[in-house]
């Protein structure tokens, strides 16, 4: 039997967001997604191309909740504090829920999950991926390693430190995809990205000076 949450409720199975995602990505929302999508060539029905901003966010953004989802179960596994992991297996089930609508978009267009382009080019952002940090705010796997090897305090306070930084990442990533955006239902995924994690952000920085930590940046 699954623990219970605070409140009563028990916790999730984790397997239903990603198939949730993907059945209303290809079954209703991506379709419609590709029709109000405005490309260069003017024409409404036609698909974002491999070099749109449209793909190139849809791309990066999963490979960045990825990682948070990766973080996720780590800590999940490494702490008994209620707050940290229910806090993880939200951020789970949020995130695989979006990555699979969005890699539902890319499907739809009929475009391959990864391409040639560097992370974040799409934006015209230049950032030295390094030890697989693709992106802004995205932890190495230095890091990944030590939370590895954290448990108890340890493990959440470096937790909440590399979980804040990677929000802040994805927060820019958003909101700049909500600025170029062509197409209103991507756009409406990436606000919804915006709005979801700057709260999280402040509920991070609350949880870490409970613990009598810092954030790192």
């Amino acid at each position: 039997m699954e623990p219970a949450q605070p409140g009563g409720r028990r916790r999730r199975t984790l397997w239903w967001p990603a198939a949730l995602a993907a059945v209303v990505a290809l079954g209703l929302g991506v379709p419609a997604l590709v029709s109000s999508s405005t490309p260069a060539a003017g024409s409404s029905s036609s698909a974002p191309s491999t070099e749109s901003a449209e793909a190139g966010f849809a791309r990066d953004m999963a490979a960045h909740h990825q990682q948070a989802i990766d973080m996720s179960f780590i800590v999940r596994d490494r702490t008994q504090d209620q707050a940290v992991r229910t806090l993880a297996f939200d951020i789970i089930n949020t995130q695989a829920n979006q990555r699979g609508m969005l890699m539902g978009f890319l499907d739809q267009w009929g475009l391959t999950q990864a391409s040639a382009a560097k992370p974040m080019a799409w934006m015209g952002h230049t950032y030295e991926a390094h030890d697989g940090s693709l992106m802004p705010g995205m932890a190495t796997n230095t890091d990944l390693d030590r939370l590895r090897t954290l448990s108890g305090r340890d493990a959440e306070v470096f937790y909440l430190q590399l979980m804040l930084a990677h929000h802040k990442g994805g927060v820019e990533m958003a909101q700049a995809y909500v600025d170029a955006a062509k197409n209103d239902v991507e756009k409406r995924l990436a606000q919804t990205m915006v709005n979801g994690q700057k709260a999280e952000i402040d509920l991070i920085t609350g949880m870490l000076t409970e613990r009598g930590a810092q954030p790192t940046s």
